[in-house]
């Protein structure tokens, strides 16, 4: 089976077998590794380097005769004190050599097939001059990117070796630092201006062997996952945050050498199969963001439904289309954002005109509250100010009322502002917003203790009412407070609320979007997000009646559960796909 007839029987495997990743960061494509065309990008370079991917030519001339070559060329350059007599290596054994090679290739360590291989040198770095240097930051998995080069001095050039200035056709191999090191690049068309290397890129000169077929190999997963510490043939050291590629490793790497006219050959099929592979990204990414688009205008639908009758109407088109609509982790996320802004709306379930109206809870509330005040329970809250006509974003349905969070509360707070006395062995956990999650406070490996006599110094005074909330860095992130041993920092707000308010209603509202905008409209700080005790004594919500929260909730959790069968069903479904990928490409290869 050729390449090409590999790539069209299985193309609705390369381009839907996706890999959700981090939902750090922009863009919703970055949310979504496109698996089947990142291994199809690597198979390709794999059977380049195997000899698979363009038929033999007995007529070639073979690759022992052009190390022959290369060894005779070296020699007169060693004489002539162009280059320096290579150190001689062991000879290549056989579990050095990966795989089988066609008739006709050889293998051979890396030193054999150059006249030169050196680290750059650290440059001293001027604002111009005559010089530029290649960093890391040039050598780009996307190609060579001279852009971000910086001059060095025309004072300390005196101590380069003409042999240190680029020339077309070196291989430019990234050798620090994790994320970086391993980063390959050919350099062609280098301008006018001289180019030297940093020392965190080592310089690799070929003589009689085309660089760019060197470059498949480099860049082939074979290689690849060796440019990590753990790897038992590893061609880096140090440790997992800072590794080396050491020059050592570059000389006796044992690379496949193919005949001269077969590496061309080689090269031009790699370039035209590559480009395959791109169109295929650029239209699969093309469909993701249609996809995307199309189910962001589907829920908007929702969200901007009349009444609970619309809304039922537009839901049954979308319910219909379910198993196309909601097929990436991110469209159901989607859906459950939706969920939760029609039910700070009022518009996830139909109105109870016997329910008693919101009006009469807030009442039964306040008088509650001036009897806690006037027995001293509770402190007196300073008033805020009546809510304005623009801090209600939507009409709400009969029988609910707008409220500020302080009236609905007893107490706001939030935890220690410093630094407790940790303890190894103390019985209680100091935590902040980023152990709230859902509900439920997360104890994580790396959360501190610290002992009951730092805890009763510094205690809040949490019930079986307890909101809390994180207020700094990842806004919304909520939990319930139940008797757990913790002592809250001041990354986590708490506020006890009233009986007749349902936690669980007020915790569906805090990771809706619509306080999500809200608290993002309102916090300081332009990296790390803050959210002051005032702006959430000030967050307006909708209040229904008490019967009607309740109802809300079991519809909230009805449909949730619906989301997470949806994504356990997408899991499942990308994971017989990673391993339909998988099993074709060990197959081809």
């Amino acid at each position: 089976m050729t390449v090409e007839s590999l790539i069209t029987q299985h193309i609705d495997t390369w381009t839907s077998t996706v890999k959700t990743q981090s939902t750090s960061g922009r863009g919703s494509r970055k949310k979504l590794d496109i698996y089947g065309i990142k291994k199809l990008r690597e198979l390709i370079l794999e059977l380049a380097v195997r000899g698979k991917l363009v038929p033999q030519d007995p007529n070639d001339e073979p690759a022992s005769v052009l190390l022959e070559r290369i060894v005779a060329e070296k020699a007169q350059l060693v004489k002539e004190q162009k280059i320096k007599k290579s150190k001689k290596l062991l000879e290549i054994s056989e579990e050095e050599k990966g795989f089988a090679l066609p008739v006709g290739w050889e293998w051979a360590h890396l030193q054999d097939l150059t006249t030169y291989i050196q680290r750059g040198k650290g440059p001293k770095y001027a604002e111009s001059g005559s010089v530029k240097v290649v960093s890391q930051k040039c050598v780009q998995n996307s190609g060579f990117d001279l852009a971000p080069a910086r001059y060095v001095t025309d004072e300390s050039l005196d101590v380069y070796q003409e042999e240190r200035f680029l020339r077309d056709n070196d291989i430019l191999w990234n050798s620090t630092g994790t994320g970086t090191v391993g980063r390959a690049n050919v350099i062609n068309d280098i301008p006018y201006q001289k180019i030297v290397a940093d020392s965190h890129v080592t310089v690799i000169r070929l003589t009689n062997v085309y660089s760019r077929f060197l470059w498949c190999f480099i860049m082939t997963p074979g290689v690849q996952s060796r440019i990590s510490p753990d790897n038992e043939n590893a061609l880096v050291s140090g440790s997992t945050k800072q590794v080396e590629l050491n020059t050592s490793s570059v000389i006796s790497l044992v690379v496949p050498v193919a005949p001269l006219a077969e590496q061309h050959r080689i090269v031009a099929k790699v370039d035209e199969l590559i480009a395959l592979c791109d169109q295929l990204e650029q239209q699969t990414e093309a469909s993701i963001e249609a996809h995307q688009l199309l189910v962001s205008t589907l829920l908007n639908t929702l969200t901007h439904s009349a009444d609970a009758d619309e809304l039922m109407e537009n839901w049954a088109r979308i319910s219909d289309h379910f198993d196309t609509l909601f097929t990436t982790e991110e469209s159901i996320d989607q859906l459950k954002q939706t969920i939760l802004q029609l039910a700070v709306m009022g518009k996830l379930i139909p109105q109870d005109p016997n329910d008693e109206p919101a009006s009469v809870l807030l009442e039964h509330i306040a008088e509650e509250k001036a009897q806690l005040i006037k027995e001293k329970k509770i402190k007196k809250q300073k008033a805020l100010p009546p809510i304005a006509d623009d801090e209600k974003p939507f009409d709400q349905p009969k029988g609910w009322e707008w409220c500020r969070l302080i009236n609905l509360v007893t107490i706001l707070g939030d935890g220690l502002h410093g630094t407790p006395e940790y303890s190894e062995h103390g019985e209680y956990f100091f935590i902040n917003g980023n152990n709230l999650s859902n509900g439920s406070i997360k104890i994580k490996p790396e959360t501190k203790r610290v002992t009951e006599e730092q805890y009763l110094k510094y205690k809040k005074k949490l019930n079986d009412r307890t909101v809390l909330v994180s207020i700094n860095g990842t806004l919304g992130n909520v939990g319930f407070y139940n008797n757990e041993a913790v002592m809250l920092g001041k990354s986590a707000c708490y506020f006890n609320l009233f009986q007749n308010i349902s936690k669980d209603y007020v915790k569906n509202i805090i990771q809706s979007p619509y306080f999500r905008d809200y608290a993002l409209s309102v916090a300081t700080g332009s990296t790390i997000k803050n959210l002051g005790l005032k702006a959430m004594n000030s967050f307006v919500l909708g209040v229904p009646p008490l019967q009607e929260q309740n109802q809300i909730v079991d519809k909230i959790d009805e449909l949730m559960i619906l989301c997470e069968h949806l994504k356990v069903q997408l899991k499942e479904s990308q994971t017989t796909q990673l391993h339909l990928t998988d099993a074709i490409i060990e197959q081809a290869v």
